[in-house]
């Protein structure tokens, strides 16, 4: 991407995308474009079509979405099949109709069978059925990828879609109905150690595994799958395996109970952990196989404890 490309962050506000508009101005990238909901609703194909057509990006990174953890998608899984769906196939669809050079459209890695083998490789999608507590929002993702491919297949677009793993960082949502299990932990030993608490009870058994990582390295390795070399780019939107589709992740796993453990040692929370086991694990383990990644030269930089240490002081100064 030329340092004067027109490039629009769907999402600039979240997580992700937050990440990645502070990852691009650090590069010395100025001409971005950005729209709040409330300025641009994505789900709304005139809006969108109109917004394309006017301010003609370059270059678009989706990282616009409805997320959340098993209670939000246990809750509302009309909205995270409907709403998902919606965003993705405006975005995508008028990228192609305005002549998008390319695109990177953000899943997440739990589009994989729930069952599937460890670690979970790009080639794995759709051999076997989902994790049920997640299945409306995985659904939609695997929506989006089927469009990129079928774009390139078609239109001959170059669109890439990046399913990075468990998430967490600066601008993380902390609601305890409908955020993920890290953040909702960092919360949940805060509040215990602001009241003075005994216990701080989580969810499940402890045993499942997950990987994390922080999302100024997502930012980090989107900038840079956007910048590969076109023969280099190219390769991945027709890798017989899996085209245009890679992992971003840290390639590396710890247990529920490992990771309050360290989060109770980075917020100071001195009590006891409960488990509450009639609460449901999710899937028993998710670990992204970022080996494609790490083979093009890119790898995480934050150690988890570091990372939480970063989180744990954004909520601090933001909450």
């Amino acid at each position: 991407m030329d340092k004067n490309a027109t490039i629009y962050v769907a999402g600039h506000r979240g997580l992700v995308g937050s990440a990645i508009v502070r990852k691009l101005r650090l590069a010395g990238y100025q001409n971005l474009i950005l729209r709040t909901s409330s300025q641009l609703d994505l789900k709304n194909q005139a809006a969108v079509r109109d917004f394309f057509a006017s301010e003609k990006p370059e270059y678009v990174f989706l990282a616009a979405a409805k997320v959340g953890g098993i209670v939000a998608n246990s809750t509302y899984p009309a909205e995270f099949i409907f709403n998902n769906l919606m965003i993705q196939g405006n975005v995508i669809h008028n990228s192609y109709e305005n002549g998008v050079k390319r695109l990177l459209f953000l899943g997440s890695s739990c589009i994989y069978p729930k069952m599937a083998p460890q670690p979970l490789k790009e080639e794995y999608l759709l051999t076997g059925p989902l994790e049920p507590t997640n299945e409306p929002y995985a659904v939609a993702k695997i929506a989006g990828i089927t469009q990129c491919r079928s774009y390139n297949h078609q239109y001959g677009t170059r669109y890439l879609a990046a399913m990075p793993t468990n998430l967490y960082g600066p601008g993380d949502n902390f609601d305890l109905e409908k955020s993920h299990v890290l953040p909702a932990l960092i919360r949940k030993f805060h509040e215990a150690k602001e009241s003075a608490a005994e216990t701080v009870t989580i969810w499940g058994t402890g045993s499942p595994y997950r990987e994390f990582l922080h999302v100024d390295d997502l930012a980090d390795a989107c900038v840079f799958l956007m910048n590969l070399p076109d023969q280099v780019y190219s390769s991945l939107l027709t890798l017989h395996s899996s085209p245009a589709l890679i992992n971003i992740g840290s390639g590396e796993e710890v247990t529920i109970r490992e990771l309050a453990l360290l989060v109770r040692k980075v917020v100071g929370f001195e009590g006891e952990m409960v488990f509450d086991t009639s609460k449901p694990d999710g899937t028993p383990r998710k670990l992204c196989d970022v080996s494609k990644l790490h083979a093009l030269g890119w790898q995480h930089r934050k150690g988890l404890e570091e990372g939480i240490r970063d989180a744990y002081q954004w909520f601090k100064e933001n909450r």
